[in-house]
């Protein structure tokens, strides 16, 4: 898609890549957000959704071979999440990060990032005409990139009601889906997707296996 004149692809991964800067983006990794709920709420999850999340980025870079990589936002838990990420996976990540520019944009849940994370710290930054930030900016100019929301889109096909995380633009901004392994989703349909994208005035992706499902706000349920 081209948003701000920049052509722009979107993954099935609920990753953006943007070929002229062979840069890769994703927004809302979440790592350590199991070991976070399990020593403040101490309700135990298993504790493998950072190694999921790291190795699905992992197999991204390896395919893509990015130049820069942007990390939206909340790419931590929380503050603790960055300091005590266990060193196997503080290895998988640094071992992505060679050789590359690596670039956090910090979110709600990580206004602060562990100084032993090596990665170029950002509260938002400008490339060309795109804006890449956390959440989306009220007023924002064309050409945002923003997460936050964790957009998720819900349609009824042929019988049945299918609900997926999914990317959701108007052609000026666009709003990436959670990439981490235990995010949920926000139906777009929600009234904070209101203040982002005037009433049934946008499209989303659908991420799928494999390829995307696109459907205009008209088609989406709101329940």
């Amino acid at each position: 898609m081209s948003l701000a004149r920049e052509l722009v692809g979107l993954h099935d991964s609920g990753a953006l890549w943007w070929p002229d800067e062979k840069t890769l983006v994703v927004s809302d990794l979440h790592l350590e957000k199991a070991a976070s709920i399990a020593k403040r709420k101490g309700l135990m999850l298993p504790p493998y959704d950072s190694a999921v999340t790291l190795e699905k980025l992992a197999s991204l870079i390896d395919s893509f071979n990015p130049r820069r990589v942007i990390c939206l936002g909340d790419s931590f838990h929380d503050i603790e999440s960055s300091r005590n990420m266990p060193a196997a996976y503080l290895a998988m990540l640094t071992t992505m990060q060679l050789g590359r520019e690596w670039i956090w944009i910090t979110g709600n849940h990580d206004p602060e990032i562990a100084e032993h994370v090596w990665g170029e710290r950002y509260d938002e930054l400008s490339i060309n005409s795109l804006s890449f930030r956390h959440e989306p900016k009220e007023g924002a100019e064309r050409g945002e990139i923003c997460g936050h929301l964790h957009p998720a889109a819900k349609v009824r096909r042929i019988g049945r009601t299918i609900r997926r995380a999914c990317f959701a633009t108007d052609g000026k901004r666009l709003v990436l889906p959670a990439f981490g392994a235990l995010t949920g989703g926000l139906n777009v349909m929600d009234k904070a997707f209101s203040e982002v994208f005037d009433a049934r005035r946008f499209s989303v992706y659908m991420l799928g296996n494999g390829r995307l499902f696109p459907f205009t706000a008209a088609k989406l349920l709101n329940e």
